[in-house]
């Protein structure tokens, strides 16, 4: 073998490698599946060999391949940069091709090849030797034998996958008291059954202890409700438990969290819906205590939360099916609750119409109505955006004064007649403050999209500027800019990051800022939790942005 290389390719059969390298199992293993790529692509075949350019090109189609299984570990300088792995997607003569007519020296290098030089070739013509071969009697062809692996794996994945869902995740074969209550929901309360089937159960109690689950939980998110067998919950408890966790999820609970204390959250929702569960006597809540209220029946979760969070004391009584930690598990809800929410929303509002279509029982009118209500669409958020202007900003009452003549008096000399005219008072108040969070992380385009309804919607209301502050780690102060310049004048300055106290201590303490009026904060969310503001203010979030503490003034969220 030459110095340094790790192997040499001859023909479509024999790797030929060097032992005595320092290479650990791994990367063995994954210098072998590289080069045994190559071989399957069919390199040797259909490049000419020896050659460096076929032997960058076979490589690098392997290399693409390589990195979407990864067997075992590459050497460290078997890397390239994300625009040269792009080539590998091309066949192999395209590769080679290009490489001839676009020569790319972090290619041509070859440092980065199993043979570690381009002196080196990588494939070579069959070479005779005294390794006996015994084949079965007909010609091996691994190109040949590659795409029926890769057939015969999908294949397999199907299969297995079509297992699952026979086997419906176990449950279809569990006869476990969690599986039986499972079953019955199904069957019994078409309310739950659509949505339950979208789910899997856990029961297992190593699962359960390292989660620290004490009773139940559920992960939206992975689809998964986990029941913990050592509680040994009857079936009436875990009919209830069930039909807990799932109106969680088929409710949106957590993506309509909003920035708000996970736990506190998570309590106030338990309140509702174990107040649905009670009022149509499903199942048996499990022993231990029960988050149930006659005082607040009735009462909307977010209502509740402003009650939880304004008695901070009451939160060490409180705990949910997992104890003093949340039993609606979403660590990211971002990540995951969009599609996964909509699908959940949807096969709720099927079980809701088939349970009233067959009569199987009443239902809480709050339920019913809390369902119906997340499945009508949203409201834009412009039109809170404009109704939150016009409230600040009435139309004004023009006075008339004859000060100033009407432009008609030129006609009638002879006659005066008044203008119509803003008053002076009313001019100066008719303003409010723009806090724009400059720092990159907020996209131009939402910026673009934000400041041209503000635009439009304060026009509409005759507002005629407004007091314009820039704001990343520092507050850059634009002064009065008139409403209908604002969105072309406006340019992304800063580029730390945001830190807005600042920019809102600006405003509030210039003396030409009056105290009555209010301050649109435009941002992405990513600042200060500590944020502290006097005026009557909102905030604007751009697509996917959240505050990081809870709030009770207006927020309109971008789509």
């Amino acid at each position: 073998m030459p110095r340094g290389a790790y192997c040499q390719l001859h023909g479509n059969t024999l790797i030929v490698f060097d032992e005595t390298l320092n290479l650990s199992e791994a990367q063995w293993l994954g210098v072998f599946s590289l080069a045994t790529l190559v071989i399957a692509l069919g390199g040797p075949r259909r490049l000419k060999v020896p050659s460096p350019v076929s032997d960058i090109a076979a490589q690098l189609s392997a290399l693409h391949w390589w990195r979407g299984i990864k067997i075992g570990e590459l050497p460290e300088h078997i890397d390239l940069s994300p625009e040269a792995l792009q080539w590998g997607r091309l066949p192999f003569e395209a590769i080679a091709a290009r490489l001839q007519a676009e020569p790319v020296s972090e290619l041509l290098s070859a440092a980065w090849t199993l043979t570690r030089s381009p002196q080196v070739p990588l494939m070579l013509p069959e070479r005779r030797t005294g390794i006996h071969r015994y084949w079965t009697g007909q010609k091996f062809d691994p190109e040949q034998a590659f795409a029926q692996a890769l057939v015969d794996n999908a294949k397999r994945a199907l299969q297995i996958q079509h297992d699952v869902e026979r086997s419906d995740a176990g449950r279809a074969f569990s006869n476990s008291t969690a599986a039986r209550a499972w079953r019955w929901l199904v069957s019994h309360y078409p309310l739950l059954g659509s949505l339950l089937m979208q789910f899997e159960l856990i029961e297992d109690v190593e699962t359960c202890r390292r989660m620290d689950i004490p009773i139940a939980a559920i992960h939206p998110g992975c689809g998964e409700i986990y029941i913990n067998p050592v509680r040994g919950l009857s079936f009436e408890e875990a009919k209830f438990v069930i039909a807990h966790e799932a109106l969680h999820a088929g409710l949106c609970h957590a993506g309509r969290r909003q920035g708000r204390d996970p736990f506190l959250w998570n309590v106030a929702c338990d309140f509702v819906i174990n107040n649905w569960l009670v009022s149509m006597n499903l199942g048996a809540a499990p022993a231990g205590g029960l988050l149930f209220d006659e005082e607040i029946r009735g009462w909307a979760a977010e209502d509740i939360y402003l009650r939880l969070a304004s008695d901070l004391r009451a939160r060490r009584k409180l705990s949910t099916f997992r104890g003093n930690a949340c039993d609606l598990l979403d660590n990211d809800p971002k990540k995951f609750f969009s599609d996964r929410e909509e699908f959940y929303r949807r096969a709720l509002l099927q079980g809701l119409d088939y349970h009233q279509a067959c009569g199987r029982g009443e239902l809480p009118g709050g339920l019913v109505e809390a369902i119906r209500v997340l499945t009508q669409p949203p409201i834009p958020w412009q039109a809170p955006l404009a109704e939150w202007i016009r409230e600040r900003f009435p139309l004004p009452l023009h006075q008339r004064t004859y000060a100033r003549a009407s432009r008609r008096q030129s006609a009638t000399p002879d006659i005066p007649r008044p203008r119509h005219v803003l008053p002076e008072e009313e001019r100066v108040t008719r303003t409010f403050g723009v806090v724009i969070d400059s720092s990159g992380s907020m996209d131009r385009s939402d910026l673009g999209k934000a400041l041209g309804a503000v635009v439009g919607y304060a026009q509409a209301q005759a507002v005629r500027q407004v007091r314009l502050v820039y704001c990343d780690a520092a507050a850059y102060d634009e002064g009065y800019v008139p409403i209908e310049s604002l969105a072309a004048r406006v340019t992304v300055r800063g580029r730390g990051g945001t830190v807005l106290q600042p920019a809102v201590n600006l405003l509030e303490s210039r003396r030409d800022f009056p105290k009555t009026c209010p301050i649109l904060i435009i941002t992405d969310g990513e600042f200060e939790p500590d944020l502290t503001i006097r005026h009557d203010h909102a905030f604007l979030l751009a697509p996917g942005g959240r505050l990081p503490m809870s709030t009770a003034k207006p927020v309109f969220r971008m789509t």
